[in-house]
């Protein structure tokens, strides 16, 4: 079956470089529409990549991820996807099980709660860092039959902090993955928070002038 994916604004320039990159840091604002036919171009594995997680962000226990950020102010269900999708590219280039990585990363962080500790409205036993990956499986083992790949994926994903080495090549994809979305999130909202302050800082000299220039 094909898909045409749809951006919900303008669809990003098809020029630049790395499109991978430039559509992950985008991922939650394409759709599929089973109903819309079409080439998309460079865009056709999205309409796999959509398919292999289509009953997982479909789930309303995961869209709960929405409520919750992640780092600095992507959610956890944004992070996640960017996530799966990097680890699809990834898996499927090296010929891996893309499946269960894709499925297992789009879960890694099914641990619902606000991890910043002033704002938790839970108790957890232990640092975050090192809990939410088990409070993940368990949650994502309610909801899904999980093969083995996918419940390595999610409870290795921290790795090295937690100390098990992940089973499967798959599994280090993820890891890899998970710190490369989360130093790109970071690295971008610092980047717009600095672009601010400049452009705060430039508007205050523009109009200081203009006042002083009236007197």
């Amino acid at each position: 079956m094909k898909f045409n994916l749809i951006k919900k604004n303008n669809l990003i320039n098809e020029n630049k470089e790395d499109i991978y990159t430039d559509i992950g840091l985008n991922i939650d604002s394409y759709i599929d529409d089973e109903n819309v036919y079409g080439s998309i171009g460079k865009r056709e594995h999205l309409a796999e990549f959509f398919d292999i997680i289509k009953d997982v962000i479909s789930n309303d226990t995961v869209k709960q991820m929405k409520n919750y950020r992640q780092h600095c102010n992507t959610s956890c269900y944004k992070h996640c996807m960017q996530v799966a999708y990097f680890t699809y590219i990834a898996c499927k280039k090296l010929k891996l099980d893309y499946i269960s990585a894709t499925r297992g990363a789009m879960l890694h962080d099914l641990f619902l709660y606000d991890w910043r500790k002033k704002y938790r409205n839970i108790d957890i036993s232990g640092l975050h860092a090192f809990i939410h990956p088990r409070i993940a499986l368990k949650n994502a083992s309610e909801i899904f039959d999980l093969n083995d790949i996918e419940k390595d994926v999610i409870v290795k994903h921290m790795w090295p902090v937690t100390l098990s080495f992940p089973k499967y090549r798959e599994s280090y994809i993820v890891t890899i993955m998970d710190k490369y979305s989360a130093c790109l999130e970071t690295y971008l909202y610092l980047k717009h928070k600095l672009q601010a302050k400049s452009f705060y800082r430039y508007a205050y000299i523009f109009l200081s002038m203009v006042f002083l220039g009236n007197f």
